[in-house]
């Protein structure tokens, strides 16, 4: 990108009033960043319709056994990294059901690997690997909109018939051009000047956080507020389990380990057990034939 081309955006715009941060007390240095960011949210606000559309599409192709991917470079890919990595301890996702994408691989998750952002072709190298499919959803994150790898991995996910987003801190980005929804969460210039991990990356987690989540929620992942999906996978999260079933059947605690016991710790059958009075077999046959929605299995149930 030229030097021209990167003044123009947003994202990169320089705050004269801000000149002299470095000679301000701490104090009120924090304070402005703290304003700074307060702005956040507002900004997401406008695009929620656009974001529940995305979140609604893509729940439907999941539903069919379709992933969820992430794609982009820097602190975008690092940010798609991480939610995708969040999801089978939360919500207990099959493995490669999220997936994040950083340009340059697992070495960019802690240091910059030359030259890999600017690549469409190693975008379209690492979604081929995945052999997309229609039920895909494929969102390409970056603060300008134009960053190559994701902007490429649209185009290519385009391509191979998956669903495509954009999402960008820019308006009219060439990221959103070229997918089938847009997300612009346009923040404004950073505090300091280009620093995109800051408002524009607290932009993106918010919005990738209700990607994430809301989905699951549609898949029948959580129980009300709760995550009846968790995997138990140590000491804290079994404690969890536990009281996640008490919140949700208000059984005493002696019941609730028997359920879990029987249930092989799954919290899901554990309610189910408890709220409809089955045995472990049956709740996993009622689940089963609702497509994990416990909701729908304690209707069938009672």
């Amino acid at each position: 990108m030229k030097p021209a081309e990167l003044s123009a955006l947003t994202t990169e715009a320089f705050r004269p009033e801000l000149a002299d941060v470095d000679r301000l007390p701490t104090a009120e240095i924090a304070r402005l960043m703290n304003a700074e960011d307060r702005s956040v949210p507002t900004a997401v606000t406008g695009q929620l319709p656009r974001i529940a559309a995305v979140i609604d599409a893509t729940a439907e192709r999941m539903a069919r056994g379709g992933r969820l991917i992430y794609a982009g470079a820097g602190t975008a890919g690092r940010l798609g990294v991480l939610d995708a990595s969040e999801c089978p301890p939360t919500f207990n996702t099959a493995p490669g059901q999220v997936v994040g994408l950083i340009a340059g691989g697992r070495a960019a998750l802690v240091e910059a690997v030359e030259g890999a952002e600017d690549s469409a072709e190693l975008a379209a190298e690492d979604l081929a690997a995945l052999e997309l499919t229609p039920d895909d959803t494929v969102v390409g994150v970056s603060a300008s909109g134009r960053t190559p790898y994701a902007v490429g991995a649209v185009e290519h996910a385009r391509k191979a018939g998956a669903l495509t987003v954009g999402l960008a801190c820019n308006p009219g980005s060439a990221l959103v051009a070229a997918a089938d929804h847009a997300i612009e969460v346009v923040v404004g210039p950073e505090l300091v000047t280009g620093s995109t991990r800051l408002k524009a990356g607290t932009a993106q987690k918010l919005v990738l956080n209700m990607i994430s989540t809301i989905t699951m929620i549609r898949l029948g992942k959580t129980f009300g507020n709760l995550m009846v999906d968790v995997r138990a996978t140590n000491d804290k999260l079994r404690a969890r389990s536990h009281r996640i079933v008490a919140l949700a059947t208000g059984a005493p605690d002696d019941a609730i380990e028997a359920a879990l016991r029987a249930a092989d710790g799954e919290v899901k059958p554990a309610v189910l057990m408890l709220l409809a009075g089955v045995d472990a077999p049956t709740a996993t046959r009622l689940l089963a034939r609702s497509g994990g929605h416990l909701r729908a299995a304690l209707d069938t149930a009672r």
